[in-house]
């Protein structure tokens, strides 16, 4: 008759207990959660200029923040009064099509990529595509102007394609801009997202790939039935956070290729808070377009979230 194995279970510690046996970890992790809360939220404390009427007097920022006088929603109604319609209108414009071009673009140059034999000629392009994300919008912004203008290569392009009769003016059509900017953000980010693609394509099991050589698939066939349907989780946590960032059409680009000529397309959220709130000194009203958008984009982001979640739990961020 076999004994009875008894295993011994250790019980449970206490917080208390297990913190300290990992305070060396703990103590890592201070100078990152100082920061946080440095940087990330104890500037959140502002928020409250939103629903104030708050003007500099000189007696120092948290007086004169606490003694501004409180006038709720009314920031927010000016805005929505105001020029709401229009200042939407433009960022969902140059938002919708920089994820028309941002978003398929690095899937399509991450296949591409990946099916690419030659070692070489993949780093060249993959280095390439990357390039843009390190080059400053003011260059950036510089090179488009420079190939866009009256007397630049695209113009001279369309005229001996015969195309045009007479020079574009890129600048100065408003709804041109909207192409230009989505163009350029596609542009700038193309690398580093193919990148995130490439690193998820180099994580799928060979293992699938060798199964469909023994049946004879092709390639086509191996990208279609293998490759993007392993990318599928990635390719949504993705998208949730473009989703999410649908209002962030961009500061630098727009502030350094716009011009008065086409305020009315160009003019954005986040330029729209800047040149109220600190070029015309309106801090509560820039303060409470800048909370608008953040609460949309929180929205948003939950929205997509709760999509793909009931779709797919394991696609979602949380």
């Amino acid at each position: 008759m076999k004994k009875a194995v008894t295993v011994a279970v250790k019980p449970n510690k206490s917080v208390r207990k297990r913190m300290w046996e990992q305070r060396y970890l703990f103590l890592l992790l201070l100078p990152a959660l100082a920061w946080v809360i440095l940087i990330c939220y104890a500037p959140m404390s502002g928020l409250y200029m939103a629903f104030v009427n708050y003007t500099p007097k000189g007696k120092g920022y948290f007086s004169d923040l606490i003694q501004s006088k409180f006038v709720g929603m009314d920031w927010f109604k000016y805005f929505f009064q105001t020029d709401f319609l229009t200042i939407m209108r433009n960022t969902l414009a140059t938002s919708l099509l920089t994820l028309l071009f941002s978003f398929p673009l690095p899937i399509f140059l991450a296949v591409c990529l990946n099916e690419i034999r030659s070692v070489k000629i993949k780093k060249f392009i993959q280095t390439s595509s990357y390039l843009p994300y390190f080059i400053s919008w003011v260059i950036a912004a510089n090179i488009f102007i420079t190939f866009l203008s009256s007397d630049g290569v695209i113009n001279k392009m369309l005229l001996g394609l015969g195309m045009t009769h007479q020079e574009i003016l890129f600048f100065q059509h408003g709804p041109y801009f909207w192409w230009i900017i989505a163009i350029a953000n596609g542009w700038k980010i193309l690398g580093y997202n193919a990148i995130i693609y490439l690193a998820a394509i180099s994580g799928i099991s060979q293992d699938m790939y060798e199964a469909a050589d023994v049946d004879g698939a092709t390639r086509v066939q191996k990208i279609i039935n293998i490759t993007l349907p392993s990318l599928k989780p990635t390719i949504i946590i993705m998208l949730i956070l473009a989703i999410g960032g649908i209002l962030n059409t961009g500061f630098e680009q727009q502030l350094l290729m716009g011009n008065d000529s086409i305020l009315n397309y160009s003019d954005v959220l986040d330029t729209y808070a800047y040149r109220y709130g600190l070029k015309n000194g309106m801090y509560s009203y820039g303060t409470a377009v800048g909370l608008f958008k953040s609460a949309v984009s929180f929205v948003l982001v939950m929205s997509a979230n709760r999509i793909s979640k009931r779709f797919n739990d394991n696609t979602a961020l949380f």
